[in-house]
């Protein structure tokens, strides 16, 4: 089923999720189809359970071809429960990121250009993979949503935060300058 998304200034997209205790359940299941439902129904490269309302430590991402995205590299399809991110280096890269929970907006964004991320899959099962670029900054957007953060807090300069037709003049935004 497809859900509303929530948007910027509605309070429960600033709360800190909690963490799921119990896997493999149909609940966990319906509420992980539904993220995915959701997710391809916008276009998405990703979505937290807190984006559509649900308070739980749940975040789903994934891209091969994305309309939103078009030159973004692939990012295997995952799902990633009670996540943890460790940066593997201070190295930062700033790019442009789009939020469904903020729609018609881009910003310049820091984020960590290299990290480890550990979590679980739907069953229970602990994995963990190390990332650089766009597949690092789609995990940290959509893990800082668990946290009651937006991207739009984390823009530096905000002459590089605006609407997609002013900023790119119509065109699709590119994922770096």
């Amino acid at each position: 089923m497809i859900r509303e998304v929530l948007r910027m200034g509605d309070p429960r997209l600033l709360r800190v999720a909690q963490p799921v205790t119990q896997f493999s359940t149909p609940q966990l299941d319906a509420l992980l189809q539904d993220m995915r439902d959701t997710m391809a129904q916008l276009d998405g490269a990703g979505l937290a359970a807190p984006q559509i309302g649900v308070d739980l430590r749940v975040v789903i991402f994934g891209s091969i071809s994305n309309p939103r995205y078009p030159d973004a590299p692939v990012v295997p399809a995952t799902v990633l429960i009670n996540p943890e991110l460790v940066p593997l280096s201070d190295d930062e890269e700033e790019g442009w990121e789009g939020c469904l929970s903020v729609p018609g907006l881009r910003g310049w964004v820091p984020r960590w250009r290299h990290l480890r991320y550990a979590g679980c899959d739907e069953t229970g099962q602990r994995f963990e993979r190390t990332v650089d670029g766009f597949h690092a900054r789609v995990v940290q957007h959509e893990c800082d949503h668990l946290d009651g953060v937006l991207y739009p807090m984390r823009v530096r300069d905000f002459r590089r935060f605006g609407f997609i037709e002013e900023l790119f003049d119509g065109q699709t935004p590119p994922l770096a300058d």
